[in-house]
This record gives C-alpha cells, sequence and structure tokens, in this order.
C-alpha cells in the first residue's frame, strides 16, 4: 500500500463529529480505487473531497475538508496524549 497521508479522496458515507467512521474513496497507484475507513472531529457530509492526514493502519485514515483554493490554513497535529 502507497503512503495515504497528503492523498485526496471523496467522501461516500458521510463521517460523523461524534466519532462515528464514515468511508472514502481514494485512487491507487495501479489507476483503481480503495474504500477507506474514516474519521474526523467534524461532520463531513457525503460527496465532500478530503484530505488524508492520518493512517491509522487497518484501511483506517483521519481526514479534514480540502480547503478551497487560496486558503492556506493547515491541520497541525501535536503529539498524542
Amino acid at each position: 500500500m502507497t503512503d495515504l497521508v497528503g492523498q485526496e479522496a471523496t467522501v461516500t458515507l458521510a463521517i460523523g463529529a461524534d466519532g462515528t467512521p464514515g468511508e472514502v474513496t481514494t485512487a491507487d497507484a495501479i489507476g483503481g480505487s480503495q474504500t477507506l475507513i474514516a474519521y474526523s472531529d467534524e461532520p463531513i457530509a457525503r460527496g465532500t473531497t478530503v484530505v488524508i492526514y492520518q493512517d491509522r493502519g487497518s484501511r483506517r485514515v483521519d481526514v479534514s475538508p480540502l480547503k478551497p483554493k487560496g486558503d492556506i490554513s493547515v491541520r497541525i497535529q501535536g503529539p498524542s496524549t
């Protein structure tokens, strides 16, 4: 499996903010796609483009909505406590 962090994906099953996972689909290295279990700190609707910022392993990832062009804000992941 390739490194998922930084890849864009599309939400295919809405993600809940209360820890309820959803699903995202991203393109793989050979032109196909893969579906992953996705978590977020905020609810994200189906069809939203997101960016993967952490790979939890076992096809589970943390995502955040992709910012509009021109928005230079970034998500900073601090050390786990």
